[in-house]
């Protein structure tokens, strides 16, 4: 009976201006647009105890500044939502939806249309990696046809007790298959990819214009490297490229259990992230993934 008492008073006693000075508000965002991985900045009040922001209802990562002030990064994925911030006092939606606009370069199928690091990390058992990288040809662009890249050299290291460590750095060759396109990676289901050698550039050339239906999913040509033993900060993936036009090219790199266990079902590897798309240039380039750091604020 005495605590019934003492709930009723508590709540005689708390004002209803008291209690709602103490919920979380959202005044603003800073920018209101852009594509999947956007930094936005949330301003408003009673921002100090956030447990949660939700992109719609997806799951968020975030930073808290200070009471007034929370930065947000947009998920892998995300379509047009509003956006929600937790906090033990109650929620607070922003009172307008944060806009997804792609870059309109990158076509509409195309999953990973931003760069982004996986802001789950692997397990703590996964022992390997991996790079890799996506290339594709835009239908939508005159003569794709006879789109190409050209990959010069590809290397992956990882930064370990602070130093950097080179696990496989390789010259004009590369492997990987082909998959479906629409939709996206529909099934692990895949051709043998073919590849022509370029050896005036000492590169390995991908004539992704003859097949524009399929994904050119390539990795290194060396085996599965062993990760250092020691702290692992994160790796770093390169590749030197020469992009057509009509063609696009992202990187990305995934963590695996050993350098051995095959790929399937049972969470052999996890994906690290994925670089921006690079686009054409008559000039060659240098595309680049990295998750050390995290995810950036």
């Amino acid at each position: 009976m005495k605590r019934i008492l003492i709930a009723l008073v508590c709540a005689l006693t708390l004002s209803p201006a008291a209690a709602q000075s103490t919920r979380p508000e959202i005044l603003q965002l800073s920018p209101t647009s852009g594509p999947d991985g956007t930094r936005v900045e949330i301003t408003g009040k009673n921002l100090q105890e956030t447990s949660a922001v939700l992109t719609g209802a997806t799951n968020s990562m975030f930073k808290s500044i200070s009471p007034v002030e929370l930065i947000v990064l947009i998920p892998h994925k995300s379509v047009t939502s509003t956006i929600t911030v937790v906090t033990s006092r109650g929620r607070a939606s922003s009172p307008f939806a944060f806009a997804i606009v792609n870059d309109s370069r990158i076509p509409d199928e195309v999953s990973y249309k931003a760069g982004y690091v996986n802001p789950i990390p692997p397990p703590v058992d996964f022992k390997s990696a991996l790079l890799w990288g996506i290339a594709i040809a835009d239908t939508r662009v005159p003569g794709h046809d006879s789109a190409k890249i050209e990959i010069a050299s590809t290397q992956l290291s990882c930064r370990v007790d602070g130093k950097n460590v080179i696990l496989n750095n390789d010259t004009g060759n590369a492997r990987g298959g082909l998959y479906r396109r629409n939709p996206w990676f529909g099934t692990d289901q895949h051709e043998p990819m073919p590849t022509s050698p370029d050896a005036a550039n000492r590169a390995v050339v991908l004539l992704v214009g003859q097949r524009p239906d399929r994904v050119w999913h390539f990795w290194s040509p060396s085996p599965r490297a062993a990760l250092p033993i020691g702290n692992l900060e994160g790796c770093t993936v390169k590749a030197r490229v020469k992009i057509s036009k009509g063609a696009l090219l992202k990187m990305g790199m995934d963590y695996w259990r050993t350098p051995t266990v095959a790929f399937g079902l049972g969470g052999n590897n996890h994906e690290a992230g994925a670089s921006k798309w690079y686009f054409p240039s008559e000039q060659w380039q240098e595309a680049v993934f990295t998750d050390v750091g995290g995810p950036q604020f």
